[in-house]
């Protein structure tokens, strides 16, 4: 079990954190890792009824060929999905402490699934996460720092993870800006080809 004793001031502590069965565990071989926890628990991937970040995801997937509608068909795929903020944003952005404070989390999160080959990172909350956490351990940023439309093009792999900068799909923007839509969706193809490979 994930715990955090964080009070971070720019976030309203919820601090969500999904249940995966050991057999799924051992099948993950993509995370998803998005913005941030909504403010309606059952817009998260794992909620109730037609979740938003589900609909956002799905429509990013189904557009490869993928035919998913719930969370668990994500899980059953070998794909985890998650968020780099654990809790629900007080205003549009975080600071750079509150995403180091839950990159931990992720951390650890990111521990329980030791066969994951891809890592979608959907906005600059999971790219910025993620280099606290590579940079914590291995001492190396895995993405540069940069304009996601000027890096995502470029390949990324460190001990054999490979590493997909793109948009957050679970804002309240997804669907506004057709170009970003057009860029997750061959983000999202890319991960699905090196799983193929």
């Amino acid at each position: 079990m994930i715990n955090c004793d964080k009070t971070c001031g720019d976030v309203e502590i919820i601090k969500h954190f999904q249940t995966v069965k050991t057999a799924q565990k051992d099948a993950i071989r993509m995370i998803m890792i998005s913005e941030s926890f909504p403010k309606n628990p059952d817009d998260y991937f794992d909620g109730d009824k037609n979740p938003v970040f589900i609909k956002n995801t799905n429509y990013l997937f189904n557009q490869n060929g993928c035919d998913y509608s719930i969370y668990d068909d994500y899980l059953n795929n070998g794909i985890y999905l998650t968020t780099a903020i654990k809790c629900v944003k007080k205003d549009y952005l975080v600071s750079a402490e509150t995403i180091e404070m839950c990159s931990y989390c992720l951390e650890k999160e990111l521990e329980e699934f030791p066969d994951t080959k891809v890592l979608l990172l959907m906005g600059d909350f999971a790219i910025k996460a993620v280099n606290y956490i590579w940079k914590r351990k291995y001492n190396v940023k895995p993405i540069p720092n940069g304009s996601t439309y000027k890096i995502r093009n470029a390949e990324y792999k460190d001990r054999g993870i490979h590493f997909i900068p793109s948009y957050t799909q679970t804002g309240d923007s997804f669907g506004i800006e057709k170009g970003k839509i057009e860029m997750m969706k061959e983000d999202v193809g890319k991960a699905l080809k090196i799983l193929k490979n």
